[in-house]
């Protein structure tokens, strides 16, 4: 019976981990030796990056992606050799990735982890050294250069320098995440599209890989593994969303990654507004400062909604534009917006939904370059003219001008949407002298004409478009004469000059 006998040695190859074993048997001096070799594979619970060819971009889910942390020009860090202390010491990596070491020289470690980079170096110390135990620290990480591009209010490039203790792996939360990158930026745009946001990230020299996380997951369900670290190098990209939600929208604006700065934004608002043409808006609401930002807004191009509560809306727009006029369509308001891009949305708004129901959805939320749309509506309900006059994004009044045979005739201060009948009114009624029976209104139009025509009038009737129209402003209203007033006027002018040369001759003596 032979003498051999078998002892087993583990000798591990690449990787650490659980793995794949394959034995080989080789008698040596009157023993079998076992040499097991650790085919690397991925820890229970870690996914491994896939595989993928020179030049191609392979998309990478958050539940896929390996974070372990690569070494590039500007890390500094810790080279232990046991019981070598001559050999020891902190190095820098250098700008072409690379570190000088004793003996062996340059090593090349950029892009290598700090496991695999160990294992370079503890090959070639092999080499001189007998058994070298090589161990390779990460003191202090190289500061951090992104882009952020896409949906941001301001895309480019950000460094951002890590705190030293980052320890071997990096961790210790001092890397940037993606908010904090978006947050860098400006933070998003209304039209960001924050479920699908890419970061690229280069995994060899000659090819990247896309890493797709969900925002939205991180606001709904706080899933904050959607809020991945990032790496030297990472771009982060917000697309465009294909149509604006504004629920969404609100939601979005109160993130930690929206932008919370205070600052004026440029929109036009044309259309049915008392003052077209562009705005510089903030938030607020309407009232005093309101009153006053109109005003502001006419002479200067900047208004102020009257005070910074809240982001500029669609209805804070209109109030710094005058408010709506009374042939404003508030059910067909229009916003175009051009995004990042380059191409335009347009999103719908019906303020008539708001004004019934309460919902906010319908004022949204503005961005820089917006062009605000207010049609003119095609049939006006009398009933419907009352309750918008009595809108916040309506004015607070409007001037018409009564003139003729009433008591107190001049410019007067009315609500919008004022009939006719409460115009004269307002200016005190018929006097004595007046035709009752019907006025002339006078009104300048948009397009410059001026139109005339005679109304019959019952101060008994309700609205309507034929005996009790709405007025705009700047209307003129004229109330004429009767007929023997008429005839009276004419008679005392004929006879006063008679009468002054009677009252002349009788000085005299005459």
């Amino acid at each position: 019976m032979s003498a051999t006998r078998r002892i087993e040695i583990f000798r591990p190859i690449g990787m650490t981990g659980s793995g794949l074993r394959r034995r080989l048997t080789q008698p040596v001096a009157g023993f079998t030796m076992l040499a097991f070799f650790a085919v690397a594979v991925p820890a229970p619970g870690m996914a491994q990056l896939p595989s993928f060819s020179p030049g191609a971009t392979p998309r990478v889910n958050v539940g896929q992606l390996n974070e372990a942390y690569t070494l590039g020009g500007g890390d500094r860090l810790r080279l232990d050799i046991f019981d070598v202390p001559e050999y020891s010491g902190e190095y820098v990596v250098l700008v072409d990735g690379t570190l000088n070491l004793p003996v062996i020289g340059s090593v090349t470690v950029r892009g290598r982890t700090i496991e695999t980079a160990t294992q370079d170096i503890s090959n070639r110390y092999a080499r001189y050294l007998k058994r070298p135990i090589v161990t390779l620290s990460l003191l202090a990480p190289r500061p951090v250069t992104l882009a952020v591009a896409g949906e941001v209010n301001r895309p480019g490039t950000y460094t951002v320098s890590i705190a030293q203790g980052g320890g071997q792996g990096g961790q210790g939360g001092q890397f940037p995440t993606v908010t904090q990158a978006i947050t860098l930026a400006g933070g998003i745009t209304q039209s960001a599209a924050v479920r699908n946001v890419e970061i690229r990230r280069r995994a060899t020299s000659e090819t990247e890989q896309v890493i797709t996380v969900n925002l939205w997951e991180l606001l709904q369900a706080g899933n904050i593994s959607q809020d991945i670290s990032l790496r030297d190098g990472d771009t982060v990209f917000i697309p465009t969303v294909a149509a604006v939600d504004p629920d969404e929208t609100r939601q979005l604006a109160d993130a930690s990654f929206a932008s919370k700065e205070i600052r004026p934004i440029n929109i036009a608002v044309v259309g049915e507004v008392a003052r077209p043409g562009p705005y510089s808006v903030t938030g607020g609401g309407q009232g005093t400062g309101g009153a006053t930002g109109a005003v502001t807004g006419r002479e200067t191009g900047v208004a102020t909604g009257g005070g910074t509560a809240g982001p500029p809306t669609v209805t804070k727009a209109i109030q710094v534009a005058g408010g709506i006029t009374s042939l404003a369509d508030i059910r067909s308001i229009t916003i175009r917006r051009t995004t990042r891009s380059g191409e335009a949305r347009l999103i719908n708004v019906d303020l008539w939904d708001l004004l019934r129901s309460g919902d906010l959805s319908e004022d949204v939320i503005l961005q820089e370059g917006d062009t605000i749309t207010i049609p003119t509506a095609t049939v006006l309900d009398p009933a419907e003219a009352n309750e918008l006059a009595g809108a916040s994004f309506s004015p607070n009044t409007i001037v018409v001008n009564v003139v003729g045979e009433v008591e107190r005739g001049g410019a007067i201060p009315v609500p919008p949407n004022t009939p006719l009948n409460q115009a004269i009114l307002a200016a005190g009624g018929f006097n004595v002298r007046a035709r009752k029976r019907s006025v002339e209104l006078i009104r300048l139009n948009p397009n410059g004409t001026v139109e005339k025509r005679a109304i019959d009038v019952d101060l008994a009737q309700g609205i309507n478009s034929e005996g009790n129209p709405t007025l705009r402003n700047n209307d003129v209203v004229v109330v004429k004469r009767t007929a023997l007033a008429s005839i009276g006027d004419t008679l005392g002018t004929v006879l006063n000059p008679v009468g002054s040369l009677v009252n002349l001759l009788r000085i005299f003596g005459f």
